[in-house]
């Protein structure tokens, strides 16, 4: 594994480290490489620092909190360098490790919280309480016979109850449709792995689908995995869905690069002001899909090491890349380990694709909000809905390997460009979506017919159920309990993806992401454009 993490930093963490830490690893990294007169500058800026902190101590009229100071301090020397260099404590760390690490240690279940209160809304394949009976629709009351319903419990806070080691046993009440009392449940905590590949399936006899939420530890077997599975059903060509994967582990990208590209070929390559942070990376190992068309699907959220994998199959001409330009992370963050279990993600080297291009887009040093708004400014300037919008550098002018002209100047820009599609998008779906209506609706309906639609059968449901008026006019007064006032001329708008929404939803709460991705796919613009360039894929010149 790669020494170098690559994940999105695009929510910067809150900074809690102490002067003695800072000073640690000011000299440390001094020490190792740094000139004599750079460590007196260093230690002059040192003592005047603790000179003002000790006088606001000492003098200072209002009693004030040395950390808040400190933590300032530390998060406005931050912003000066670049938009990924952060600092994580250490109970944040946990939680993210084990995102990218692909599990963690609790009771595995997903949850939502509606009217106060907190709904299961999926229990986890394998898990423990999937294995105790509980099920979708659950409403969880207590938790170690505290009350949690009606009482403003957060995420965080229902997550800090739950999580727990493997082992330890945390009991909860269930309040279930139909029945008179409480159900008690005492649940032994145990490792719930995390899936990476969303989802993988045939779309055609030919054609196979494979969804990438993130670069985890455990991606490139899930991708492999998925792959063997679908060449055995026949795949000949084959859809990889990166849209809104904001990256991982670097190693896992140059692996499943691996498995498309024959041979030994340039993956990506690193350049950092220490000889050490500069490497090249190469495949070489047999792959299972090294013949075959290849499209990759990517988004304006795609980014890190999603646009290390899109741009080594574009340079390479062995992939064919549609959708919208990448985010355009192209960093590399060292993790440095602290005293406190915190972590301090340095950035130390820039990512190049084969041709030479860098990945990151332009920012300015200090201007943190202009650089995470810099989404926003796409939709302004117009460039999700029109290529000629999209921002490249002519003058940074690359080859693929055929010698098809490719631009730098941030992200990966799609061979085929698919504008975004807000035929169908309102201010009225959008508040559906936020206040969990359409959520709570699909838990609620899936609960009540699970059975009857259990025995029809997926491929029953996914080719004749449909949703009825009566269905949406149930979900409108939902929504008005929520306090969504009902929108006759949004809805009217957005009712035809309303209804493709709503399916999707309740067939995820019976047969999981395998349910929920080809009907929602139905409706995907990135998704149906790749379909038809597929159709005459070995037709297409991409000159």
């Amino acid at each position: 594994m790669s020494k170098y993490k690559n994940s999105n930093a695009a929510i910067r963490l809150p900074l809690y480290v102490s002067i003695a830490v800072c000073v640690g690893i000011l000299i440390g990294a001094n020490m190792a490489g740094g000139s004599l007169a750079t460590s007196t500058e260093l230690l002059k800026g040192l003592t005047k620092f603790r000179q003002v902190l000790t006088y606001i101590e000492n003098d200072y009229i209002d009693d004030v909190e040395s950390d808040d100071l400190v933590e300032g301090a530390i998060r406005s020397m931050l912003e000066q360098l670049d938009p990924h260099t952060s600092y994580i404590p250490a109970k944040d760390l946990k939680i993210i490790q084990s995102q990218l690490k692909g599990n963690y240690e609790g009771i595995g279940i997903e949850f939502n919280i509606f009217k106060d209160t907190i709904h299961v809304v999926r229990p986890l394949n394998g898990g423990p309480s999937a294995k105790l009976g509980i099920r979708v629709g659950d409403k969880i009351i207590k938790i170690d016979s505290e009350n949690v319903a009606g009482v403003n419990m957060t995420n965080q806070k229902v997550v800090e109850a739950l999580r727990g080691p493997g082992g330890s046993t945390v009991t909860v009440e269930i309040n279930r449709t139909g029945m008179p009392n409480l159900l008690k449940f005492r649940i032994e905590r145990d490792v719930i792995p995390q899936h990476s590949v969303d989802v993988s399936y045939m779309i055609t006899e030919e054609i196979g689908y494979i969804k990438i939420a993130r670069f985890a530890n455990s991606t490139y077997t899930e991708f492999k995995d998925a792959l063997i599975k679908l060449k055995d059903q026949g795949m000949q060509k084959l859809i990889i869905d990166l849209t809104g994967n904001p990256g991982g582990y670097l190693n896992r990208a140059i692996q499943i690069a691996d498995e498309l590209l024959a041979g030994r070929q340039l993956v990506v390559y690193t350049d950092g002001k220490k000889e050490r942070y500069t490497e090249r990376h190469y495949s070489g190992e047999k792959g299972d899909f090294e013949e075959g068309i290849v499209m990759v699907l990517v988004d304006e959220e795609s980014a890190s090491a999603s646009e290390i994998v899109a741009g080594a199959l574009q340079d390479h001409d062995r992939g064919i890349i549609v959708g919208r330009r990448t985010f355009g992370k192209g960093l590399v963050q060292l993790p440095l380990d602290l005293n406190d279990g915190s972590e301090l993600r340095l950035t130390i080297s820039r990512y190049y694709t084969p041709s030479g291009r860098s990945i990151q887009k332009i920012y300015k040093k200090g201007s943190l909000e202009e650089y995470y708004q810099e989404s926003y400014s796409r939709y302004q300037s117009g460039e999700l809905y029109n290529s000629d919008s999209i921002k490249t550098i002519d003058s940074l002018e690359f080859r693929t390997s055929s010698g098809r002209i490719v631009h730098g100047g941030g992200g990966i820009s799609p061979d085929y460009f698919v504008p975004l599609d807000s035929s169908q998008e309102s201010g009225y779906l959008n508040g559906i979506l936020s206040t969990n209506s359409l959520q709570e609706y699909t838990v609620k309906y899936a609960q009540r017919r699970r059975e009857i639609l259990e025995r029809k059968g997926y491929d029953e449901f996914r080719e004749n159920f449909s949703i009825s008026d009566q269905m949406l006019q149930d979900l409108i007064l939902l929504t008005e309990e929520n306090e969504l006032p009902f929108d006759q001329r949004a809805f009217n708008r957005s009712k035809k993806l309303l209804k493709q929404l709503t399916k999707a939803y309740i067939a995820r709460n019976i047969w999981d992401d395998d349910g929920f991705y080809p009907i929602y796919n139905e409706q995907d613009e990135i998704f149906q454009k790749a379909l038809q360039l597929m159709e005459k894929a070995k037709d297409l010149n991409l000159n």
